[in-house]
């Protein structure tokens, strides 16, 4: 088995050990924001080693769409990376933990509608967009 690199960023790092330690019971908002995340784990593209981000819960159906957003950073974040050389994750939404395979959405009339639906949920997206020259990447993780 892999071993668990935890995230470098502190108030990152923070956010999954109380949503993973409390079993999805706590710190399942981001932030304090009031706004609902999940927790993404995948794995390293370059470590192979097991990695956990919490995102914003977009959920659709039983798929979840996943957004580089980076508080609209001119980079991506590195789990857009992993995620393109490895696919399969699994979704944290509180309680419930389900595998799944992410895969980066191109056909523009999908990604639109997702995109709505994403910021329908977490309206800075639209923000961050407009804060970045880069064509923020947007993932659906659906059932494997």
């Amino acid at each position: 088995m892999a071993d668990y690199i935890p995230p470098t960023l502190d108030w990152v790092r923070k956010q999954v050990e109380e949503y993973e330690g409390s079993g999805g019971t706590r710190g399942t908002t981001l932030l304090d924001t009031g706004m609902p995340c999940i927790i993404v784990t995948h794995t390293g593209n370059q470590t192979g080693a097991i990695r956990k981000i919490p995102l914003m819960r977009v959920k659709v159906d039983d798929s979840y769409v996943l957004v580089g957003s980076m508080g609209g950073q001119p980079k991506n974040p590195v789990w857009v990376y992993n995620l393109r050389a490895n696919p399969d994750v699994e979704i944290r939404d509180e309680t419930v933990v389900t595998a799944m395979r992410a895969r980066e959405v191109t056909d523009e009339e999908e990604r639109a509608r997702l995109w709505q639906l994403s910021v329908d949920a977490y309206p800075p997206y639209e923000d961050y967009q407009a804060k970045t020259t880069r064509k923020i990447p947007v993932f659906l993780a659906e059932p494997s």
